[in-house]
């Protein structure tokens, strides 16, 4: 039997380009699926500093998409997981992230980038690689939508998944941006792409695909509601029977604290403790933290977006600095929560400290270091931080919402008892409710025999992508055999 042949077409693939959980995911998820008897390969944009990262390219197709050359370039990580560079100077050529110059300002044409590079995927497609006719083109969030309706009206018509990581972000433009991109007239109905007046690049995936994904079970439930759903609940109750969730994993091979090379001293489940107070001081003197280490250190690492919470740690900064309890804070976003947070580091005598940026191996280190991870997300399709955190015996303390939801057994007297708990789980996006965790958290760290098995519990969960890779095989398998 041939292996089936899998196109993942995102935005982001780590380590070439990562914002968030969606890099993670389009790396490791084709990365397990070619464990498992499929070909899977990623389409990504040719973003600055990408192609010297990937190493040795070959040209394998030309296209001309919207008046704008690319070349699609054929290069490979380093698990030999094959990328298809989509090399378009005039749009991705640029200093920043894939989605905002240096000043952390948007780009203004991200319509026009993203909706061109869909476009290109789709060319590239019908145009058929070198070697590689793909069975599925799986497509990842609003950046790569708009590939599943070109693909649907083409003569090379493989099947089509699309998969929704946050559905606040639908890559909503208005007219101009429409007809910018020479979208077909009849696309611009409710039906299809229309949204408002304007157009939503998501509604291309959710309308035109064969399949649905989102990243957690919960979290396909939540987006049918109107308090969850952005507008789209009454699209996505329509599909309700293309939609499931599908848990994301982490790649243990990059999140393993028994081989992480970030880490000051490595450990497993049996030197969890020793590797922890190793890593803690260490991550201190890097930050210029004294440690108290009659406060366990608890840390928030993520983006500073209304969905994140982060607001709610400012609102409830007065009740923290009561706690025994170090905090840390890795992340980046809004500039007036920045700033803030700058502002409550100076001001607490040490006990806060502000991290601004984006920073790869701190994440890790951090997550090494500390005994606490707080998530006190307003929504969270899945999260990936969580996962993280267990795997290197640190406690989650998470709003019960989404991903946090199916990822975290709360520690009842129960679940301490029957081996399951393996974090904290609160109910309310407040400031209550972030207190609450803290002070759950803080009581459970500071009795041994709870924070032994918290970790011990945490760190045996299995988090890698081969249980969530097979669900994604079987659901390429329905759709070719139907």
């Amino acid at each position: 039997m041939n292996p089936l042949r899998i196109l993942h077409a995102a935005a982001e693939c780590f380590p070439l380009a990562k914002t968030g959980g969606l890099g993670d995911v389009v790396s490791a998820l084709p990365s397990a699926l070619r464990g498992i008897d499929c070909d899977a390969r990623v389409a990504l944009p040719a973003y600055r500093g990408v192609q010297a990262a990937l190493g040795e390219t070959q040209a394998i197709a030309q296209l001309r998409v919207n008046a704008v050359e690319f070349t699609v370039r054929r290069g490979a990580l380093a698990d030999g997981l094959p990328v298809y560079l989509f090399d378009a100077p005039a749009l991705f050529d640029r200093a920043g992230t894939p989605y905002a110059d240096e000043n952390h300002q948007p780009f203004a044409d991200s319509a026009f980038r993203f909706g061109t590079f869909s476009a290109a995927v789709a060319a590239f497609v019908q145009q058929g690689a070198i070697g590689f006719a793909p069975d599925v083109v799986h497509l990842h969030d609003w950046q790569a939508a708009l590939a599943a309706p070109w693909l649907a009206a083409s003569a090379v018509r493989p099947r089509l998944v699309f998969t929704i990581h946050n559905l606040a972000y639908q890559g909503q433009f208005g007219r101009e941006a429409f007809d910018a991109l020479q979208l077909p007239a009849q696309w611009f109905t409710p039906e299809a792409l229309e949204f408002w007046g304007g157009f939503s690049c998501m509604k291309g995936g959710l309308n035109f695909a064969d399949a649905i994904t989102t990243v957690s079970p919960t979290y396909a439930q939540e987006i049918r509601t109107p308090a969850f759903g952005c507008g789209l609940e009454g699209l996505l109750q329509q599909r309700a029977d293309k939609l499931s969730g599908i848990l994301n994993g982490i790649d243990d091979a990059v999140w393993n604290p028994a081989c992480d090379t970030h880490l000051a001293q490595r450990y497993d489940a049996s030197t969890v403790e020793a590797g922890k107070r190793a890593n803690r001081l260490a991550v201190s003197r890097t930050l210029g933290i004294t440690v108290d280490e009659h406060m366990p250190l608890a840390v928030f690492i993520g983006r500073l977006a209304d969905q994140k919470g982060a607001d709610l740690l400012l609102a409830a900064r007065e009740a923290i600095q009561q706690l025994p309890v170090q905090l840390v804070v890795l992340a980046s976003g809004d500039s007036a929560l920045e700033a803030a947070l700058r502002d409550w580091a100076l001001a607490s005598a040490g006990q806060v400290t502000a991290c601004i940026t984006h920073n790869e191996a701190l994440a890790h280190q951090l997550t090494a270091a500390a005994d606490l991870l707080l998530m006190p997300s307003r929504f969270e399709p899945c999260g990936l931080n969580q996962l993280y955190a267990l795997r290197y015996g640190t406690m989650p303390l998470v709003r019960c919402t989404g991903g946090l939801a199916d990822t975290v057994v709360d520690a009842t007297a129960q679940t301490l008892a029957d081996g399951s708990a393996t974090g904290v789980r609160f109910e309310n996006a407040d400031v209550g409710g972030v207190i609450w965790a803290l002070q759950r958290g803080i009581e459970l760290h500071a009795d041994p025999i709870s924070r032994n098995a918290l970790r011990r519990n945490g760190m045996a969960r299995d988090s890698g992508w081969a249980a969530s890779a097979r669900q994604y095989r079987q659901l390429y398998q329905t759709l070719l055999t139907r």
